[in-house]
């Protein structure tokens, strides 16, 4: 699959905004301790990726049942949906002047993922978090998502990487006051 930029300003990738706030002490303080260990860009996206996916947990897995969108948020309170957790995740990178996109999967919900640019390229990531039957990696060298959508249940990638979070998605998230009110809010599709 083509992956294509929604704009075509490489540095609309690296922008700070309301939910990517990637200036915020918290997210701040979170990439500096991650790149002190970092030896190049690339181990640092692979540091921030498995930092959001494995200390992070997926709010549906562990039951939590608060919503977070801010990337601050996500970090401060430490849960989080997929969309929230790739919120995280690109402020982290972006912290650090990685690009970074936000991209969808059509599953039974929209599911959110991360797009990274790194030695020319764009390489989605998915920072959901595994549990059994999901093992999604950090790799530049063919995606290592958490899931693969099936063609057949009407599930698909959708090319498109965006610099801001898609506004259904976001409205949503902002909307829900718990996660059961969000699985009914959430888009199934773009």
């Amino acid at each position: 699959m083509e992956l294509t930029q929604e704009t075509p300003d490489l540095s609309a990738y690296l922008a700070a905004d309301e939910v990517i706030d990637h200036r915020h002490p918290r997210v701040r303080e979170t990439a500096a301790r991650l790149a002190k260990q970092a030896v190049d860009s690339y181990a640092y996206a692979q540091s921030a990726y498995e930092f959001v996916r494995d200390t992070i947990p997926h709010s549906a897995d562990s039951g939590d049942l608060r919503v977070t969108w801010r990337a601050s948020d996500v970090l401060e309170q430490g849960t989080g949906i997929c969309h929230a957790k790739a919120h995280a995740l690109a402020a982290l990178l972006r912290a650090e002047d990685i690009p970074t996109a936000l991209c969808y999967q059509k599953l039974d919900l929209v599911h959110g993922l991360v797009a990274v640019r790194l030695h020319g390229a764009w390489h989605r990531q998915d920072p959901r978090g595994n549990k059994p039957g999901v093992d999604a990696q950090f790799s530049l060298d063919g995606e290592r998502l958490a899931f693969t959508p099936d063609p057949e249940s009407n599930e698909l990638d959708y090319p498109v990487l965006y610099d801001e979070p898609h506004p259904a998605v976001l409205g949503a998230l902002q909307a829900a006051h718990d996660r059961p009110h969000l699985w009914k809010t959430l888009p199934t599709a773009l």
